[in-house]
């Protein structure tokens, strides 16, 4: 009888490719994904949008639940509250924006006299060429106008995806992304579970952001208003979605009230808003707020900043605004379902987690 051939243990679970291939094949799949994200962004922000709004409301369907609503009746509820809130900003946007458009032709030749004395003052203080007078009277009232043409279309893109993600919301709604979860997790139980953490950490994360947003909108309004620069309201509500933007969100919603307070009232006014921006919003956003957010979410502030450029680049300007929920998403479904990719955690988590934390998980 022939002797048995037996397999060394070590070489038994061996890779049956080499790693390096393995790497090189991971990272060209990866591009691949990445390269169609930012071919679909028109779809798959929209998307990830809803899916984000349908998390933030599961609250008020559940208690309604609680209190006897029928499944129709509870939808009706939220998908009637959300188009409320959607149709609420809508209106200012518009109402905002047409009365920018009446402001700004009105701002040309101030804008003029502004760069045309900045250029005075640094000719004569480091003797700086005329490069910034050439800049001055490169301005016209044509290219302001066809600025503007170019943002009202933005807002019409905008309106589109707004529309198309009011679609996809309402049929999340009627899909009932509860129970196709329960059905998940009775087939794949651990991808249910990061999926349902998912979930909790998303909701976790805009609680805070919300809280923090309002206080600091509020706070805003009322310093603008206080200073007379025109569209606080419209600027305060700026101040407030730009707060879903991590690290940079401040200064995205400092620059335009900044520069009209410039035009408007002159430096020193413009000096008072970037202060109060600086003293309300930097701190807020940029100090105190990742503290809380980071630590519902289990992001640090470094992992939330990669992902912000990241997602900014694939998805467009709204992929800022979902950095962090599409980080936890894609956490769900790549690292959180397979034991062996908790290095991955451990790099981008806020905090190393204490002893026997990841057990008890």
């Amino acid at each position: 009888m022939a002797a048995s051939v037996v397999v060394p243990q070590e070489t038994r679970g061996k890779d049956v490719l080499p790693r390096g291939l393995v790497v090189l094949l991971g990272c060209a799949a990866a591009v691949v994904v990445v390269a169609g994200l930012r071919a679909a962004a028109w779809l798959v922000t929209p998307a990830l949008l809803a899916l984000v709004v349908v998390i933030a409301v599961s609250p008020l369907r559940r208690a309604l639940r609680r209190r006897g609503v029928p499944g129709w009746a509870e939808t009706t509820a939220v998908v009637a509250a959300v188009y409320g809130v959607v149709v609420l900003f809508g209106l200012t946007v518009v109402v905002s924006g047409a009365k920018l458009g009446e402001l700004l032709p009105g701002y040309v030749d101030r804008g003029r006299e502004l760069l045309a004395r900045g250029s005075d003052v640094l000719d004569r203080v480091a003797g700086a060429p005329g490069q910034l007078r050439a800049l001055v009277e490169s301005v016209d009232t044509t290219r302001v106008l066809s600025s503007l043409a170019a943002l009202l279309g933005d807002v019409a893109g905008l309106a589109t995806n707004l529309v198309f993600l009011l679609a996809l919301l309402l049929f999340l709604s009627v899909d009932g992304m509860d129970a196709r979860l329960v059905e998940l997790s009775a087939d794949r139980p651990r991808l249910g579970d990061s999926l349902r953490g998912f979930a909790h950490r998303t909701r976790r994360y805009l609680v805070v952001t919300t809280v923090f947003g309002l206080a600091i909108a509020v706070v805003d309004t009322v310093a603008l208003w206080a200073l007379g620069v025109p569209l606080a309201v419209f600027w305060g509500l700026l101040s407030f979605v730009t707060n879903y933007i991590p690290n940079i969100g401040f200064l995205l919603g400092l620059a335009p009230p900044a520069v009209l307070a410039l035009l408007e009232h002159g430096p020193r006014r413009a000096l008072l808003v970037g202060a109060v921006y600086l003293l309300v919003n930097f701190v807020g956003q940029s100090l105190v707020q990742p503290r809380f957010a980071g630590g519902a979410v289990g992001l640090s502030t470094t992992a939330a900043f990669v992902a912000l450029v990241f997602w900014g680049w694939v998805l467009g300007p709204l992929g800022m605004l979902l950095a962090v929920p599409a980080t936890l998403l894609v956490g769900a479904v790549l690292v959180d379902v397979d034991p062996r990719a908790a290095w991955v955690g451990a790099l981008v988590r806020a905090r190393s987690p204490a002893p026997g934390e990841e057990t008890r998980r």
